[in-house]
């Protein structure tokens, strides 16, 4: 080992061009760890809860898997399934050091308003967990940090599932799989409201054209995605809902993040990653703001129209239930709790909490619609 090191030592003394290329080599790599953002595999939890009793919706179904003639890949298959389409605000994420929001991003999931699996008191209790006091089913989150509403073209990927996962992409992950969902849930957007990357706030004269045309384009992007799920809806045996989210209040939201910075410059010490937003999301300026929430208004007006031009084709018939919800939209988040107390901007516990609540509240009509009975009801363990 001494003389092999020896020798790359007498190499790079000789051509140090090469330890630069070495050195280069590794900010690449490094580069590309800071690049992506997205899942690396979509994450799944799901609970036989109740199943084992007489009565129980997808009893017998349990009753041939103790049987052996199912497999337990087989019996959950045969569950109900819900997927989550979202952005960072649906993942346990917030700004931070680079190796901890690289950690957070790639490998921690389950910890967020959709898919929190823990029962301790410290964390949310989830969507996944209400819905399981309720039915026995499976759920998979594709939600990717940093996505946004693309226009989907171009999607082959270097490096494989490495970066972030855009709406198209989620959309694509999705439709890869043998077991299409009974209830799609879709909430992104959020990162397509860096307006002043397409509208140059220095021509204020310009500024309303520029977010009506982002408006439009959103739209037609939205659309194209949320017709390829409902296309390959259609093609299945039973029905299937989907529910569209309008995008968060942000009036309230930065309410919040006015009393943060209030709480910051008394304490610096609290939302020490309060600034990098800044850099990182320059809509977010205070100068910005307003724009920025009158676009998320835009936006959520195109979501809903977007839905209703849908529904008109698929008809009142349709085994298809095709949803805009303002449910998420309609959370108020001025307290400053709901904030992150790192960088004052993502959701916090009780945020997710907020927003997992809210989301159940959304869900019993198109639960109905599928046949998703209820259970008897559980006592609340927690």
């Amino acid at each position: 080992m001494r003389s092999i090191g020896a020798f790359f030592r007498s190499v790079l003394a000789m051509y140090p061009g090469i330890g630069r290329c070495f050195r280069a080599g590794v900010l690449c790599i490094g580069m590309i760890w800071l690049s992506g953002c997205g899942s690396l595999v979509a994450a799944r939890s799901s609970t036989l809860l109740g199943i084992s009793n007489p009565g129980y919706p997808h009893n017998a179904d349990y009753l041939e898997y103790q049987q052996g003639r199912l497999t337990e890949a087989q019996l959950l298959d045969r569950l109900p399934h819900i997927a989550m389409i979202g952005d960072s605000l649906s993942r346990e994420f917030y700004v931070s050091s680079i190796g901890s929001m690289i950690w957070r991003s790639k490998m921690h999931h389950r910890c967020n308003w959709f898919l929190d699996i823990d029962a301790s008191a410290n964390s949310a209790y989830s969507l996944y967990e209400r819905l399981a006091q309720e039915t026995p089913l499976v759920a998979c989150e594709y939600s990717s940090v940093g996505s946004w509403v693309d226009f989907g073209e171009n999607r082959e990927r270097f490096l494989g599932s490495w970066f972030v996962f855009s709406f198209s992409q989620q959309v694509d992950l999705i439709l890869a799989e043998k077991r299409f969902p009974d209830l799609v849930l879709i909430w992104i957007g959020g990162n397509n409201l860096r307006w002043t990357r397409s509208v140059d706030p220095r021509q204020p004269e310009k500024i309303e054209t520029g977010l009506q045309k982002m408006a439009a384009d959103f739209r037609e992007n939205y659309t194209r995605q949320l017709g390829r799920l409902v296309e390959r809806a259609l093609e299945q045996k039973q029905r299937r809902a989907i529910i569209v989210f309008g995008l968060v209040n942000l009036k309230s939201f930065f309410e919040a993040r006015d009393a943060a910075e209030q709480i910051r410059k008394k304490n610096p010490q609290f939302y020490p990653y309060f600034d990098a937003v800044l850099q990182r999301f320059e809509s977010t300026k205070p100068e910005y703001r307003d724009n920025m929430a009158k676009l998320a208004l835009m936006y959520n007006e195109e979501l809903r129209a977007m839905v209703g031009d849908f529904n008109r084709k698929l008809g009142g018939d349709s085994q298809v239930r095709l949803e805009y919800s303002d449910a998420l939209a309609a959370v108020d988040f001025s307290d400053v709790e709901v904030l992150h107390r790192t960088d004052g901007w993502h959701p916090s516990t009780k945020a997710h909490n907020m927003l997992a609540e809210a989301a159940f509240g959304a869900l019993r009509p198109s639960l109905n619609f599928l046949g998703i009975v209820p259970l008897q009801k559980i006592a609340d363990s927690r």
